[in-house]
């Protein structure tokens, strides 16, 4: 008999599924877009989470930790400024996790088991606001998604978010539509390009009722009152006077979670606490005796 070898080592004779080279061919995109739209789909829909609030900010903003960090290194003027600046910056980082903590514990992330879970925290799955987001839902005890994208300086994903809630993305527009397509909620901090990208994005869907109406919070007024002319948009006749009413600005996380809830957002109960046995109220008091000695002793 002949020897077959040639014919089990040929790349034809691999499954589809195992040929990488066939499956990267530019004829594969529309599989390769399907597959990653259907793998982020499937882990969500198995963890039961039904919407979400989308925080979208700089990655450039430092944790108190890495400003404390560049202050304990500061040595020239030119170094201590650059930690002052982090410093006041980092305080952007403490409201995206405060937020992020209010949100996971009043908006339904904590469903019990079995329940969908609502109003769960999604990010881009990077450092900075997006780090704090995460970071702010874990505090909670709550699950919260990283969204992260393959780019040429590759971006590491943030170490507090869900890791089985934790996905890449190839494509910008599947992670985009991954990101809206749940949102109940969208908060925007201060950012670049990406950020203006995503929350332009959001607003023209629902501007043009692509996408249905949804709360907007813009955070940190004195950044978006300088880095958007939004009234100057309307005067040009670039917008609707009603499109104004598509977001507001914010400037504390309470004030964020009250103007979400004030338009729309429907707030989940917190999950049951277990009931605790009772016990008789005999049994709970101590003997007056043992009342009256001091803590410690016996």
């Amino acid at each position: 008999m002949p020897d077959n070898g040639a014919q089990k080592n040929s790349r034809s004779y691999l499954l589809a599924v195992e040929d990488q080279q066939f499956l990267l061919r530019d004829e594969m995109r529309p599989f390769r877009f399907g597959m990653e739209y259907a793998k982020a789909e499937l882990a969500l829909r198995d963890w039961g989470v039904r919407s979400t609030v989308v925080v979208f900010g700089s990655a450039r903003i430092p944790s108190p930790e890495q400003a404390e960090a560049l202050a304990a290194a500061a040595r020239t003027p030119a170094e201590k400024e650059a930690a002052r600046i982090a410093a006041e910056r980092s305080r952007l980082y403490e409201d995206a996790r405060a937020f992020a903590r209010i949100v996971s514990l009043r908006g339904g992330a904590l469903a019990v088991t079995g329940a969908p879970r609502d109003n769960v925290i999604a990010t881009g799955g990077g450092p900075g606001i997006m780090e704090a987001a995460n970071r702010g839902a874990a505090e909670a005890g709550a699950p919260s998604i990283g969204f992260n994208i393959t780019l040429p300086h590759e971006q590491n994903p943030n170490a507090w978010s869900t890791p089985a809630l934790t996905f890449r993305f190839h494509y910008f527009a599947m992670r985009k539509m991954h990101l809206a397509m749940r949102a109940n909620a969208l908060a925007v901090f201060p950012g670049g390009f990406g950020t203006f990208d995503e929350l332009f994005e959001l607003l023209t869907l629902v501007q043009t009722q692509k996408a249905t109406p949804r709360p907007i919070v813009l955070f940190g007024r004195r950044f978006w009152e300088k880095a958007v002319d939004f009234r100057l948009l309307v005067e040009e006749g670039m917008i609707d006077e009603a499109d104004l009413g598509l977001f507001e600005i914010v400037d504390s996380p309470e004030e964020a979670w009250a103007s979400l809830v004030r338009r729309g957002l429907e707030a989940a109960p917190a999950p049951p606490v277990p009931e605790q046995p009772r016990v008789p109220l005999r049994a709970r008091r101590r003997p007056r005796d043992e009342q009256m000695k001091p803590p410690g002793k016996s």
